[in-house]
């Protein structure tokens, strides 16, 4: 699919990954709608774009309606669904005072990232399924983002693996299913990204997280994973597919 004209929508487009992409469907020709909860990030970032700023909290099925519906009224109907809204979690399961990990938590971070990104991409594939092919035969492509993390998680991350893994499991599925609707399925799981949040961590730390990367050892440039992301929809032939974004990294218990 040809990126130019295009309306896209993209998720946690306020910040991190999700404002590299954001910049790049821009750079690339689309009619960007950035959708994140921090609406005031989420304009400032639109503005910069001339795209258009959405409020949206991905769990919360009115809020994503809301958000579809003023994207579509100033782009019109979006083909691209870029999800990367997330968050990170760290607990063990069981407390250096014994004590179990609160469910809540686990809860709140399988519900932003996991059913939340379902949420999403179902809403978003209701409309896109409706829609003209366009000359390839296509409707539209989503992305949905995961991390190294579904595959080889560290000690405490079994909210943030569990929810980044049902991801990457649901991929397949997904492809399959709106194969009948012309609408491609696809999975990046980025390594460690220069993100807002890791750049908030002390020099040596960022030094130590680089150092283990095997190839390039630095960390990754969120404008790299936006340009896979982008690639992906440009590739009429990428469906179904969960991609490692990573330097060859493969993460150490702790």
């Amino acid at each position: 699919m040809k990126i130019e004209g295009q309306a896209a929508l993209v998720t946690g487009g306020a910040s991190g990954l999700g404002e590299a992409t954001a910049r790049e469907l821009a750079r690339l020709g689309a009619k960007v709608a950035v959708l994140d909860r921090n609406a005031e990030l989420a304009a400032k970032v639109a503005a910069d774009i001339g795209g258009i700023a959405c409020a949206c909290d991905i769990t919360d099925t009115d809020s994503v309606v809301a958000a579809l519906d003023k994207a579509e009224a100033v782009h019109g109907p979006a083909r691209i669904l870029m999800n990367v809204a997330g968050i990170g979690s760290a607990k063990r399961i069981v407390g250096k005072d014994g004590s179990p990990a609160p469910l809540e938590d686990f809860v709140r971070v399988v519900n932003i990232n996991l059913i939340g990104g379902y949420n999403m991409a179902r809403l978003f594939a209701a409309r896109c399924a409706k829609l003209d092919a366009l000359d390839n035969g296509e409707k539209g492509v989503m992305l949905f983002t995961a991390s190294v993390a579904a595959f080889d998680g560290q000690v405490g991350q079994q909210a943030y693996s569990a929810s980044k893994g049902g991801l990457v499991g649901m991929t397949l599925p997904m492809a399959r299913d709106l194969a009948q609707h012309a609408i491609r399925v696809c999975t990046v799981a980025p390594g460690i990204f220069a993100t807002p949040l890791l750049l908030e961590l002390p020099e040596p730390v960022q030094q130590s997280l680089a150092a283990s990367i095997p190839f390039p050892p630095r960390l990754g440039k969120p404008s790299e994973f936006a340009e896979l992301a982008c690639h992906i929809v440009t590739n009429g032939h990428l469906n179904g597919e969960v991609i490692r974004i990573d330097g060859a990294l493969r993460m150490a218990p702790r």
